[in-house]
């Protein structure tokens, strides 16, 4: 069992179920999914972009990333419908909470001037979104062979639908917000 996975079983259900004042052990907000999203704009002229960031996105989650298609085309960006733009993965039980721990205690320390992430960037659903501006701060990534800077999204998909609730939770995690 993951160790975050564990703490949120025997720590963290208690604490904000007594916290949030609820009565129940299943009414207190949970981690459904954890979304890594990655658009890459050269591969309009060049597909062995796509296929690089795959390589990295896989390397960052532990888990096989796949390529995402262009729903539409564009003329002006010179996209076509179908055409691949980007990389994604969806990581969901133990392989989520793994990665969890790494981005709150090894990677977002290594982000350069970093002051906490803002808590402004909930959705109104309790689902929480951020960016990364380079995908070299995860340790997975060998920087020697890195092309290019590339940053990625990352949606944290909580089961509750109030974002006070859900901010809790993150915050429970030790989620590096902004003072």
């Amino acid at each position: 069992m993951a160790r975050l996975k564990k703490q949120y079983t025997e720590k963290i259900v208690p604490e904000l179920k007594k916290q949030l004042g609820l009565k129940n052990d299943l009414q207190v907000p949970a981690l459904k999914k954890i979304v890594l999203n990655m658009g890459i704009g050269e591969a309009v002229t060049d597909s062995k972009y796509i296929k690089l960031a795959v390589e990295e996105l896989t390397l960052i989650a532990g888990q096989r990333a796949v390529a995402t298609t262009a729903r539409k085309s564009v003329a002006g960006f010179k996209i076509r419908q179908g055409q691949k733009i980007g990389a994604m993965v969806t990581l969901r039980g133990d392989r989520m909470y793994e990665f969890l721990d790494r981005l709150i205690n090894i990677a977002l320390p290594r982000v350069r001037d970093f002051h906490g992430l803002s808590r402004k960037a909930f959705d109104g659903n309790g689902n929480y979104s951020f960016g990364i501006k380079e995908q070299i701060i995860f340790p997975e990534v060998a920087v020697s062979s890195v092309d290019n800077i590339r940053g990625l999204n990352i949606s944290v998909v909580t089961n509750t639908s109030n974002d006070e609730h859900a901010a809790a939770l993150l915050k429970s995690f030790d989620f590096p917000f902004m003072v």
